[in-house]
């Protein structure tokens, strides 16, 4: 930890800092957000004029369209007009009221597709601002194309462009309805180019910024533009020349003409910063064609914010080291009391207890403090040797308390591990009494398939062959199971060895093993194995698994109804699914299924058959869930990784094994369907 020299610790250093912290740290920040918030204000008030000059401008350039269009109108309403048209001074009459009207071309147009002229077709006048390419231009008038062209200036910021000359012309369009002597509707069309049109900008600048409506120093500026590219404009890019041919920042452009939206803000012009207003202009199509510019220097104002912070600064500085001087001074006395207690503070911290401050001759209330204090120091001093006793006292008593619970420390760890021992065998035999429920399914599927044996076969046994080493098979697994239980007593006696298997032989074992209680129960019964991969876990152990689930099936459905057991691979998995359409089992009972005990059975069973297969698939690195609703029916999903190392097995091999391997069923119709090798399923059913 960073820890300040000795004397910028002292107290006089800390009071003084206290007594000029306000001038020197808090007034500061009062006058910077003040000024901050002026100077906002005064930006506020720029743009609020450079909005008013936008909107004169707007309205002078409205003016300057609608007052074409009236002019226009007024021409075609005309008598003379229509006398020029019957006789033959038509095209002399219309160029005499062109040059009275200042327009650059005035001409009667029977049709045409730009939106002024079908508007005056309509009956009603119509003028706007429109952008006619170089072709139009010329066939209007031979040099207004020349008139228009606008060599472009490499400006910094704007975007990007190929071309080097600006051919296009911005028109003022206007359009009046005419009647010609044959009846025939028309319109008289006239407009007025704006590249070039100096007198149209320096107007517009004249109304904006009149004499004294800026300080000394600063300038207004209006600007006509057509797309990006200044086409009339009174901003200097010399001192005799105009920026016309320079473009505005991609920055502008984008929001004016890629938004329509005003533009109010500084921006950079040419070649200085101006308090800037940009609207776009649209045209008769409603399409954004250039922008109006207004805008004023925004230097003189940068300057004379600068210049009053710069004299407030320097005010508060002076202030300053004219008062702080005296606040020191003042200080002084009431200083000495406080830094005479510091050094006895520092005396006792090294140990004499005996210290005292010096005697105090002010009586202000750091004196009295003072005395105080060495009043404290003798209480304090009585009490160090009250401790002293007290402490000696304490540690003998610690020690005697120390040893006591040492030897309850030695009882608790004996008592503890006959807890642990008593606890072992009370597992055991909880684990004895789950024997009987597990060897009730092997016993009962051994007893099925004698007696399925005995009556379909009688005396011929010997095609029941593969009955009877199925039968082998679950009393091999009874013995499995005792083992396991008894491994949980002695772990150090068995172990479990895993072998790589085919998931859906296992169960394909398991539905001829369970048939008996399958078809005693009237249920109908379907196998469908889509997986090819082996999983890493003990044989008899899946088998354990899967009957158990089998036979939960089919205790759920006493009645009848169907069941669906399905192998298939999700990713690195096997998965395995039963499914039945019993009664279902209710959110809260679903919940405990898999407890210890837990059974729905009563009698018949112990509840531990789902909580010894959870422990099997958690074995073997896999989980099984189960999903129900109450009326539909439950299904059982049991998830196992496949082994990474196993060979995958060629579907026509166990398409073959399969046909050699089923037996049949039983005599009611039931048998093994061989696998369809497309869809890979196979069927049990049955009738």
């Amino acid at each position: 930890m960073l820890r300040l020299p000795k004397a910028l610790r002292s107290v006089r250093v800390r009071l003084l800092v206290i007594a000029v912290l306000p001038m020197l740290v808090l007034l500061p920040i009062l006058l910077g957000s003040s000024v901050l918030r002026w100077s906002s204000k005064v930006d506020a008030i720029l743009l609020n004029k450079v909005t008013g000059d936008l909107t004169i401008a707007d309205q002078y350039l409205g003016r300057l369209i609608e007052t074409s269009g009236e002019r226009v109108d007024a021409v075609a309403r005309s008598v003379d007009l229509l006398r020029a048209l019957e006789g033959d001074d038509a095209t002399a009459y219309l160029e005499r009221q062109r040059e009275r009207l200042g327009l650059d071309f005035l001409r009667v147009v029977r049709s045409s597709d730009w939106p002024v002229v079908q508007a005056a077709l309509s009956g009603e006048w119509h003028s706007a601002i429109d952008v006619f390419d170089a072709q139009t231009l010329r066939a209007m008038s031979p040099d207004m194309s020349t008139r228009a062209e606008i060599p472009l200036v490499p400006t910094r910021g704007a975007v990007p462009t190929d071309r080097t000359v600006e051919t296009r012309g911005m028109v003022i369009h206007s359009a009046a309805p005419l009647i010609l002597p044959d009846g025939a509707p028309a319109a008289l069309v006239g407009g007025m180019l704006l590249n070039h049109n100096l007198d149209f900008i320096d107007t517009i600048n004249a109304l904006v910024y009149r004499s004294e409506s800026l300080p000394e120093g600063s300038q207004g500026t209006a600007t006509l533009f057509l797309d990006d590219v200044r086409i009339s404009t009174n901003v200097r890019l010399f001192e005799n020349v105009r920026a016309l041919g320079t473009r505005v920042s991609a920055e502008v452009r984008a929001e004016v003409l890629g938004e329509e939206q005003i533009w109010l803000d500084r921006a950079f012009v040419v070649n200085d910063w101006y308090i800037s207003a940009y609207e776009p202009i649209l045209d008769s199509f409603g399409a954004p064609v250039g922008m109006l510019y207004v805008g004023f220097l925004e230097t003189p104002f940068s300057v004379a914010k600068r210049n009053s912070i710069i004299t407030l600064a320097v005010a508060f500085v002076l202030i300053a080291l004219a008062s702080v001087p005296v606040f020191l001074r003042w200080a002084g006395r009431i200083f000495r009391p406080l830094e005479s207690m510091t050094r006895t503070i520092d005396r006792v911290e090294n140990g004499d207890l005996g210290a005292r401050n010096a005697p105090v001759e002010t009586d202000g209330e750091i004196a009295q403090v003072a005395r105080h204090f060495d009043g404290l120091l003798d209480r304090l001093e009585q009490r160090d040797r009250e401790l002293r006793d007290w402490g000696e006292t304490l540690e003998h008593r610690v020690a005697e308390r120390t040893q006591e619970l040492q030897e309850a420390h030695w009882q608790l760890e004996e008592t503890t591990e006959r807890l642990i021992l008593s606890e072992k065998l009370a597992a055991v035999g909880e684990i004895t009494a789950s024997v009987a429920h597990e060897i009730n399914n092997p016993v009962a599927v051994i007893q099925g398939n004698l007696d399925l044996a005995r009556s379909n076969l009688g005396a011929a046994g010997a095609p029941a062959a593969e009955e009877f080493r199925l039968i082998d098979d679950q009393v091999y697994r009874i013995g499995v199971i005792v083992s396991k239980l008894l491994h949980f007593a002695r772990p150090e006696d068995y172990s479990g060895v895993d072998q790589s298997v085919d998931p859906g032989e296992v169960v394909r074992d398991c539905l001829v093993l369970t048939r008996h209680q399958v078809e005693a129960s009237g249920i109908r019964s379907s196998l469908e194995t889509g997986s090819r991969s082996l999983v890493r876990i003990s044989r008899t152990e899946l088998q354990q698994v899967v009957v158990n689930l089998i036979l939960n099936a089919v205790h759920a459905m006493p009645g009848g109804g169907t069941l669906r057991v399905l192998t298939e691979e999700d990713g690195p998995e096997v998965v395995l699914t039963v499914q039945d359409t019993g009664s279902g089992i209710e959110p809260d009972t679903l919940a405990r299924i898999f407890d210890p005990f837990f059974t729905t059975k009563h009698t018949q069973g112990t509840g531990l058959g789902l909580s010894i297969s959870r422990q099997i698939v958690s074995r073997a690195g896999g989980t099984i869930t189960a999903h129900s609703t109450p009326g539909e029916g439950s299904r059982l999903i049991v998830r196992l990784p496949i082994e990474e190392n196993a060979l995958m097995r060629d579907p026509d091999i166990m398409s073959q094994n399969h046909l050699k391997q089923a037996p049949a069923l039983g005599q009611n119709g039931a048998k093994w369907t061989p696998p369809d090798q497309d869809e890979g399923t196979e069927w049990l059913s049955a009738h």
